[in-house]
């Protein structure tokens, strides 16, 4: 199955992982991608209705199809879901989680407590990077580090994210005075900084999507205004000359 238009959908609908996946070598950006294209499909689902019912039985059709995966079996339509079929070491745990975290976003609420929103970016951005990191034959004992890693670039997307959920009708943080948000970031920021030396060996084409979440989160530690305003943007120059730099490097 060609990854084009797994590749497009990426392009579109996440270019920052899309531009990691690019620079990972051909065999692993395929599984990158599968599971990238995947994740959009599953973020979109909530919002293709806005009918409750619907975006519930959109969710639904991806725990049916994971299940078919799971048991061996095929599955008709859907060109992620195809591709899934292919990737070694899938954690279908892992996979199935992103799914139910989706939930949140099918009626406005908000976080009941710290630890469920920890528990969502977990579910979300923690999940996808260890199903992307296993399927390329991670060590189950980087599983911690990659997590850490994934919650700084979680919390990274989660927080330029924030005047569009908000716009959707969402609560997507407890407390939006500044010091809490700068908390926030800074929590975040030192996970990603305690795994810096790790050696990820292969797993390092799946963190790599997280280049942009130190510099994210220390302007978000800052100047936490920026949060609330939609500020927290870099220039494009920046965005793809720190990941070149990275690749060539070595680093994530």
């Amino acid at each position: 199955m060609s990854i084009r238009p797994l590749a497009e959908l990426v392009e579109r609908g996440d270019p920052d992982r899309f531009l990691a996946a690019m620079a990972a070598p051909p065999k692993a950006r395929a599984f990158l991608m599968a599971l990238y294209a995947f994740n959009i499909e599953v973020a979109r689902a909530p919002w293709a209705s806005q009918e409750p019912l619907i975006a519930r039985m959109r969710l639904q059709w991806w725990r049916d199809a994971l299940d078919a995966l799971e048991a061996g079996n095929p599955v008709q339509g859907g060109e992620a879901a195809m591709a899934l079929a292919a990737l070694p070491n899938l954690d279908f745990a892992a996979i199935k989680g992103i799914v139910e975290a989706r939930e949140w976003d099918i009626e406005p609420g908000e976080f009941a407590s710290e630890t469920e929103f920890s528990n969502h970016i977990e579910a979300t951005a923690g999940n996808l990077m260890w199903a992307a990191a296993k399927a390329l034959g991670a060590s189950a004992g980087l599983e911690p580090a990659l997590r850490d890693i994934a919650y700084a670039s979680g919390i990274a997307r989660w927080l330029q994210a924030v005047p569009a959920l908000k716009s959707a009708g969402l609560k997507p943080l407890m407390d939006e005075r500044g010091p809490a948000l700068k908390r926030l970031a800074q929590e975040a920021l030192e996970k990603f900084r305690s795994r810096r030396g790790t050696d990820l060996g292969v797993a390092i084409h799946a963190a790599r999507e997280a280049w942009r979440a130190p510099a994210i989160l220390r302007l978000a530690a800052e100047e936490p205004e920026r949060i609330l305003s939609g500020g927290l943007q870099t220039s494009e120059f920046r965005r793809r000359g720190s990941l070149l730099a990275r690749v060539w490097l070595g680093r994530w």
